[in-house]
């Protein structure tokens, strides 16, 4: 098996790009909000949904991938599918880098998601049905790894071209078509996924991908394996059994963790992430630095989590990552919540640097300023005092200079929280629902549940300014908290062991309870 791994890392490594793009598609994003913002004049509170709508434009989008990539997987390949999101991703980069107007924008966002959407479902699964059951666990991991590698270089990349001129945001959005061209043609040079070839009545092939993955054992090993998981299934797919007595359990864990891994907050954090630490009182500046730092983080901890998750397990990851989700959402709620703001004489520099006008400056000097508990509290004194239309366009300016925060509070509880996603429901669960799935169903359950993580991302991300507006830092962060002690709850209560079983030892187990 040894003189076999070289290969089968190869393989998943390639297919992984994949997972590179995705990463960087869902957050390079976060680096060109203010500029789009202002570029697309996103202003007040219609300006605060069309910002949610083109920042979470995306995770609709994947709805589209996630709906039909398991489908055409299943009918046309994996490998068929994948290629297809390359030319997808690549083409959406060039069209979000030259859009001219807001619903070209929105389209160009729609179209990487539908990308997205096949990409995040397809890819694990074709690891999973190529890997070795021992490795299956650290190779399907490798997809989470390249969607970190794809975060962490958005935001290095958006760190570097901020200061590329009054066009950076196109910049950062267009570099990304160059990985996604070589994505596309490095695809041409890996195999079909040899469970799918032989479901299509091509064993030989099957059998040779095997062997060449794993070695001759292991590849007869497998083909008997799979066998057995066709024989007598000669109905194919249908949605009565797919929603079936036999399936509901797995459908259950499967739609559950899908629901946890979003409504926690994630996409939402990573996608806004300099908003978030300018809001914590950092410059513009200090908070792109900031999201390259967690960026990190978050790829340092999936490197652990690939090297346990086939020697811990899969549920003690979950469990000490929700555990550690839940502590960090929880204290970055309790930091916002003990702020005040106040405007003193720091903040004029703060608000000068901004470029809020000097009137403005000038009559904000000129009468008493007190402290306030919430932000709502001190943006409706301003607007007494001063009037709606001369606050609206400034008040995320006047917020940021008025807050006095912990602010390093903030930065260790947004890190801590990254760093338990990265150990736990960020790579776990797509090595679950790569395993838990039987073959023939495996392609239409994971567009289902796909397709449900992806409502679920998409409404989280696209109320996330409302939500701040709304419920304030504090209280956005605490419910989020709350979810991640109820996805503790259900890690516990109902997640099963799946390390170190053959994907046809699972459909067995779990079919059968």
């Amino acid at each position: 098996m040894n003189q076999n791994k070289p290969y089968i890392i190869w393989v998943a490594l390639t297919v992984a790009i994949g997972g590179f793009l995705l990463g960087f598609d869902a957050t390079v994003i976060s680096g060109t909000v203010p500029f789009i913002k202002q570029y697309f004049d996103l202003t007040g509170v219609g300006g605060d949904l069309k910002l949610g709508w083109a920042v979470s434009c995306l995770g609709w989008g994947a709805l589209g991938g996630n709906a039909v990539a398991g489908l055409l997987s299943d009918r046309f390949g994996r490998k068929k599918v994948l290629i297809i999101t390359a030319v997808l991703f690549a083409g959406s980069a060039l069209l979000s880098a030259t859009a001219t107007n807001f619903t070209v924008f929105v389209l160009s966002r729609i179209i990487a998601g539908v990308a997205v959407g096949g990409s995040i479902l397809i890819a694990p699964v074709y690891i999973a049905e190529i890997s070795p059951s021992k490795q299956r666990g650290s190779l399907v991991s490798f997809n989470q790894l390249m969607i970190v590698i794809g975060i962490s270089a958005s935001f290095f990349s958006n760190y570097f071209l901020l200061h590329s001129g009054e066009n950076n945001w196109r910049w950062m959005l267009g570099v990304e078509a160059i990985p996604a061209a070589l994505y596309f043609f490095l695809l041409f040079a890996v195999p079909e996924s040899p469970r799918w070839l032989f479901g299509k009545g091509q064993p030989e092939r099957a059998r040779e991908i095997l062997t060449k993955a794993c070695g001759g054992e292991q590849a007869e090993e497998e083909l008997r394996n799979i066998r057995q998981s066709f024989t007598a299934k000669t109905t194919g797919v249908s949605l009565g059994g797919l929603f079936g007595r036999r399936m509901r359990f797995i459908l259950f864990i499967g739609l559950a963790i899908a629901f946890f891994q979003q409504i926690t907050g994630i996409n939402a954090i990573f996608y806004y992430l300099p908003t978030i630490f300018v809001q914590a009182g950092g410059g513009v500046n200090a908070a792109f630095q900031q999201a390259v730092l967690v960026g990190l983080v978050n790829l340092g901890m999936t490197f652990v989590a690939i090297r346990w998750v086939d020697r811990l397990g899969r549920k003690p990851l979950l469990v000490i990552g929700t555990a550690g989700m839940a502590a960090s959402l929880l204290t970055c709620a309790w930091a916002f919540h003990n702020a005040n703001y106040q405007v003193t004489e720091k903040s004029y520099a703060v608000l000068a640097t901004a470029k809020v006008p000097g009137e403005l400056i000038g009559e904000l000097k000129q009468v008493e300023h007190k402290g306030f508990a919430t932000d709502k509290e001190f943006t409706a004194d301003l607007v007494t005092r001063f009037g709606a239309e001369r606050i609206k366009p400034y008040q995320e300016s006047l917020v940021t200079a008025a807050l006095n925060i912990r602010a390093s509070l903030v930065l260790y509880a947004i890190i801590g929280f990254v760093a338990s996603f990265a150990i736990s429901l960020g790579p776990v669960m797509w090595v679950l629902l790569s395993e838990i799935f039987p073959n023939q169903y495996r392609g239409a359950a994971i567009s289902l549940v796909g397709f449900w993580n992806s409502v679920v991302s998409a409404t989280v991300t696209m109320i996330f300014p409302w939500e701040l507006s709304t419920f304030g830092s504090a209280g956005t962060f605490f419910g989020y908290g709350l979810f991640a002690v109820a996805a503790l709850i259900f890690v516990l209560l109902f997640i099963p062991e799946t390390k170190g079983k053959t994907l046809e030892e699972l459909e067995g187990c779990l079919v059968r309870k």
